[in-house]
């Protein structure tokens, strides 16, 4: 069921996205050459307790045969593209490390991410960080009422594309409430003027993930969460929770 949220639930899913904003602050601060994963979840924890928030990932199992997730954030590093787990693994200068963060407070969620360099970067990090970034801002942008699913995930889809990325469709953006992960789904590519018209009150994350390899494959560690690019190219994730409202996309999880 897609459910639209009300002017006044909006605003709380702002509250609980300002949170998880704070989370990204905090990991980002941290973030360095000799800083161990474990840590950078420490400082999430720290930040959510503060504010009376929880991880919608902590403990999260989408299937039976998944086993629960054991950090409040997903920090994955170069070849990594999603759902990597926070281990004792020191940061390296040169890496590339994506952060997805979430927030439950007071029943509503927030859900972002955000990828940037460890230390001196690498200009081909850069430029795949901006294809990425860049194609989160055009899905964003068709986020207006009127328009399709579909054409959210062409505007994300043409940058990459573009951009020479690989893009997988398995893992995608999806619907934010009182739950993480809702309808509809939000594929990173598509074509324009299908899916499901966007009505003011629809919130959705969008978030592409792109593989700067340019294949769309990818492996599942033995850990049944660890994500990484078949070809063992690095990777990029960013992504923003966006409610569809008359007055244009309004993003929940930009800093205060």
């Amino acid at each position: 069921m897609i459910e639209l949220r009300t002017p006044g639930e909006i605003d709380a899913m702002r509250a609980a996205g300002a949170v998880v904003a704070d989370v990204h602050a905090a990991v980002q601060a941290l973030a360095a050459p000799g800083v161990r994963l474990t840590q950078l979840d420490a400082v999430a924890r720290d930040v959510l307790a503060d504010a009376g928030a929880t991880s919608p990932f902590l403990g999260y199992a989408p299937a039976a045969t998944t086993p629960p997730f054991p950090g409040v954030v997903c920090l994955s590093v170069n070849d990594v593209a999603l759902h990597g787990i926070p281990t004792p693994e020191e940061l390296e200068d040169g890496d590339l490390l994506s952060v997805d963060a979430g927030a439950t407070l007071d029943g509503w969620v927030g859900d972002a991410a955000r990828t940037y360099p460890i230390g001196t970067p690498r200009p081909e990090d850069l430029r795949l960080v901006d294809t990425t970034e860049r194609a989160l801002a055009a899905g964003i942008a068709a986020a207006t009422v009127g328009n399709r699913i579909g054409d959210v995930s062409a505007a994300i889809g043409a940058v990459g594309r573009a951009g020479g990325c690989g893009i997988n469709l398995d893992q995608g953006g999806h619907g934010v409430g009182r739950t993480m992960h809702e309808a509809p789904h939000v594929p990173n590519d598509g074509r324009p003027g299908r899916g499901l018209r966007l009505r003011a009150g629809l919130v959705i994350a969008i978030e592409p993930w792109f593989l700067a390899g340019g294949s769309d494959d990818y492996r599942v560690d033995a850990d049944g969460w660890t994500l990484r690019s078949a070809d063992g190219s690095r990777a990029a994730h960013v992504e923003h929770t966006v409610a569809v409202t008359e007055d244009g996309p309004r993003i929940l999880t930009a800093p205060r």
